[in-house]
């Protein structure tokens, strides 16, 4: 499988990566023996970079990882996140958050955000002990940004993290216990706050760079090619709309889609179909087509899925296929 670099880092990618959602029981639980069977899937098909994080499944997907990992050769990269430190459940912890509703009997933990400089060094600590490493090649800060914590939120967490958070992390990189360090979020504004704020390797982008949402392109991604920072392209999907097609319950960012996003969705996909392309094919390749972008990460719950995501990616496209999108005002010109 093709490689890219990292942008400054030296660090190889696969163009295909693994996103561990799904390790997490993203939506819907699956088997211990199914989670270890999708990784070595995965690895079996030549992906060399696989991601996950403590808020996945509130520690199961790093778990799962880390088991899947210590039984395959040791030549792969992988990242996690910080940000989310998980506590035991007590009592007057009961079901109800954002997180709980998307995961699928997760661990008996509470994902709380502690963006200080201790918080970040013991969710490390937390996340190694779970993945069985003594260090890790790409450290992510983890949700960071308007999304999660609103506009006035969003401006307290960010001070938090320069004050504390971002001294851990520059300083497990300098200790070697991370070889790059960056940030894992929804928005494009936030990475660009971080980028202008602070000296990080890479930010992984959830779905702001996808055939339904270019919205990164104009000024983040300019700006990451400028500075050597590198983009890990996850959500291709945008979160399920752009796999299953518009149809009924379909997901976009993680909510029920828009009738504006269905119709959206629905007239590329009559565009692909012209091509004999499969939208998922259209949507899992599209990312790598700016060079800003180094490696797109899909989710995969399943053996199966993880042979349709590389048979997707390996689909032949032919350049009609994105100029007719281009013309049909689909696609940004640049």
């Amino acid at each position: 499988m093709n490689t890219r670099t990292l942008g400054r880092t030296g660090i190889e990618l696969t163009t295909l990566g693994f996103g561990s959602t799904g390790l997490g029981n993203l939506y819907q639980a699956q088997t211990e023996e199914g989670a270890m069977a999708t990784v070595h899937a995965a690895y079996d098909t030549g992906t060399r970079y696989f991601d996950t994080a403590p808020l996945y499944g509130f520690g199961l997907a790093e778990h799962r990882m880390g088991a899947a990992l210590r039984r395959i050769p040791s030549d792969i990269i992988l990242s996690t996140k910080a940000g989310w430190r998980l506590h035991r459940r007590g009592a007057a912890d009961g079901p109800g958050s954002a997180a709980d509703s998307l995961f699928d009997h997760p661990a008996p933990f509470v994902p709380r955000i502690d963006y200080s400089y201790d918080g970040i060094m013991r969710s490390v600590e937390d996340s190694l002990q779970r993945l069985g490493r003594d260090r890790i090649d790409i450290l992510l800060l983890h949700d960071c940004d308007r999304r999660n914590h609103g506009e006035s939120g969003y401006h307290e967490r960010f001070g938090e993290v320069m004050r504390g958070g971002y001294r851990a992390l520059h300083a497990l990189r300098e200790q070697g216990v991370a070889r790059a360090i960056g940030a894992g979020l929804n928005e494009w504004q936030a990475c660009q706050d971080f980028a202008q704020a602070g000296d990080f390797d890479c930010f992984l982008l959830a779905g702001r760079y996808t055939l339904l949402d270019q919205s990164a392109a104009d000024s983040l991604l300019p700006l990451c090619i400028k500075r050597g920072i590198g983009i890990i392209l996850g959500g291709p999907y945008n979160s399920g709309i752009l796999a299953t097609g518009a149809v009924a319950g379909a997901m976009y960012d993680y909510a029920p889609a828009s009738a504006e996003i269905m119709q959206k969705t629905q007239a590329i996909a009559d565009i692909c179909a012209r091509h004999a392309v499969p939208l998922r094919a259209a949507a899992l390749q599209y990312p790598l087509s700016h060079p800003a972008i180094t490696t797109v990460i899909p989710g995969a719950r399943t053996v199966a899925e993880v042979a349709e995501n590389l048979e997707l990616f390996t689909h032949k496209i032919p350049d009609a296929l994105w100029q007719e999108l281009t013309h049909a005002g689909l696609l940004a010109a640049a």
